[in-house]
């Protein structure tokens, strides 16, 4: 932040003439509130105290991912010299100009805790006929305040052109369903369309005074707003108007996870094992995997759509109703990303954005409680750690986060995924290892363990366990019968066995772990559908042998 670059003024001044010329700048005071000035993020306000002059001045709080710019565009005539200056309070605030044809200008102050005037010039271009002035403050500084904003010299042409249109008035909710609502407000003179925001994001773009906000979750309350947008720019927003969707409160969530959980992913799909309603999952499962949310033609995006043909007819309502009573029963139902055919890739800023606003529309609509992440064709740590944590900032602390990586991508702490994990140690769940169709692998004391033994599950998850994962975020995956895998299916007693030799140091094969996790957080089945087709003997089994660890 120290560093201002390009920021510093050039030090140009115009002749001392142009301090009796008139005031370009429109609503230099702020007396009309933000009339003529447009702020970024909605990050700016008139307030009536504290004023270097007047009754008004500005206020505009930065933030994390944003400078709190407030900008107007001025007519100028080419080739003239000009100077612009502001009274500013605050700490790194800056006043500048940009499209002067030549040099674009700015200058700051690091710390004003008065009024302090900030002054710079600057000259057109040979063809230049408008400029924007602006004031801004830096990420994450305090609010700043800015007044009297005085730009001097010769006058633009026969007017300012398009100028940014005013908040859009008389915004009124209309229908009202399970999943929409209807928007309709006031035309706004000059503005060539409107943008429709949710609980601050913008949701869609129209040319007319209308909108329905369609993908939306039964029985939830949402505030919306527009704003108006030309060539010039984009207007404050409306005053916002809240409207609750019709349907049935998908009630509470399940509260937090239990210190010790089953997890078991359930197929909307029939590939032959026992087709299941989420209602016939059971209840030994503390977290069910919804597999899968399947890629969009947006990078990065996923959407989910029920198979109710291959699954019996079993229909969306009655899917998300199933929802709602395993989260009573204190359930969490995810939705699993990826699967061995999966093509989600999340490998940009982008990509990762729209990853976390479509996983949580889908959370948002069916009710789900988090993510499952299970892509098995390749993952970028840098983005998906960052898709995951915007997903945080969406949901909330109550998100439940998985994973299940192939034995492979957990041998090193360089791996992409185990990156990942370690990068969101603080809003991770746990990593359900597949321990099975790996074949054999290093184990944390260098030694090959072959799949299919207590060995084998010990020695790898302690490479976890001592590689930076807390215990509550290691989990054993294996397979619910011998069909529900290519290889590695172990007997639920070597399940039970490996999950005492790791929390109480009973019951191991050859390997010793160099200590006991009595935190660990449980183990995993690929599927609860390969489970009922073999009678339920995995989770009836594993099930009670977790819930009983230290």
């Amino acid at each position: 932040m120290a560093s201002t670059g390009a920021m510093a003024s050039t030090g140009v001044t115009a002749p001392a003439s142009a301090a009796d010329e008139p005031n370009l700048a429109r609503n230099p005071g702020f007396e009309s509130g933000l009339a003529d000035w447009t702020c970024s993020g909605d990050s700016g306000t008139a307030v009536g105290s504290p004023v270097h002059g007047g009754s008004a001045a500005l206020r505009a709080t930065p933030t994390g991912q944003d400078r709190a710019r407030c900008a107007q565009t001025v007519p100028v005539r080419p080739d003239s010299d000009y100077t612009l200056s502001a009274w500013v309070r605050g700490s790194y605030v800056y006043l500048g100009a940009s499209g002067t044809g030549t040099t674009d200008v700015a200058t700051w102050t690091p710390s004003a805790t008065d009024w302090q005037r900030l002054t710079t010039g600057f000259r057109t271009g040979p063809a230049t006929t408008s400029v924007t002035i602006h004031t801004q403050g830096w990420y994450g500084q305090p609010a700043y305040l800015a007044d009297d904003v005085l730009l001097t010299g010769p006058g633009g042409g026969p007017g300012p052109g398009p100028q940014v249109p005013a908040a859009p008035g008389g915004l009124t909710v209309g229908a009202v369903t399970d999943t929409s609502v209807a928007l309709s407000w006031r035309a706004v003179s000059g503005a060539t369309g409107y943008h429709v925001y949710r609980d601050g994001t913008k949701v869609t773009a129209v040319g007319g005074t209308s909108a329905t906000v369609t993908g939306l979750s039964p029985a939830t309350s949402y505030r919306f707003q527009v704003t108006a947008v030309n060539a010039a720019g984009e207007s404050a927003p409306s005053s916002a108007v809240t409207a609750t969707t019709s349907g049935t409160d998908p009630g509470p969530g399940p509260g937090p996870v239990p210190r010790h959980a089953v997890t078991g992913y359930w197929q909307n799909f029939d590939n032959g094992a026992t087709v299941q309603k989420l209602s016939d999952v059971s209840s030994q499962y503390d977290i069910i995997a919804v597999a899968f949310a399947d890629a969009t033609a947006t990078p990065g995006a996923v959407t989910f759509a029920l198979d109710s043909a291959g699954l019996g007819g079993y229909t969306v309502d009655r899917f998300k109703a199933d929802i709602r009573a395993k989260r009573a029963a204190g359930t969490s139902v995810i939705i699993s990303v990826g699967g061995e055919r999966g093509t989600v890739r999340v490998d940009s800023a982008a990509a990762a954005a729209n990853f976390a606003d479509s996983v949580h529309a889908l959370m948002r609509e069916y009710g789900f409680d988090g993510v499952d992440i299970d892509l098995e064709n390749g993952l970028n740590s840098t983005y998906m750690t960052q898709a995951l944590r915007a997903l945080s900032a969406k949901a909330g602390p109550g998100l439940v986060i998985t994973m299940a990586p192939q034995t492979i991508d957990m041998q090193s702490t360089s791996n992409e995924y185990f990156r990942t994990a370690l990068n969101i140690r603080d809003i991770l769940t746990v990593v359900n290892t597949q321990y099975y169709n790996s074949g054999s692998m290093n184990g944390c004391d260098g030694k090959v363990y072959s799949q299919g033994s207590v060995d084998f599950l010990t020695a790898l998850a302690c490479i976890q366990l001592e590689g930076g994962l807390a215990p509550s975020q290691v989990g054993l995956g294996l397979p619910a019968s011998p069909r529900a895998a290519g290889s590695g299916y172990v007997s639920p007693a070597v399940v039970t066995r490996a999950l005492d030799c790791l929390a109480r140091g009973t019951g191991c094969g050859s390997f010793k772990p160099p200590r006991t996790y009595p935190g660990l957080r449980g183990a995993m089945t690929w599927s609860t559908n390969w489970d009922a087709s073999n009678g339920n003997a995995w989770s009836n089994t594993v099930g009670p042998h977790v819930h009983g660890l230290p």
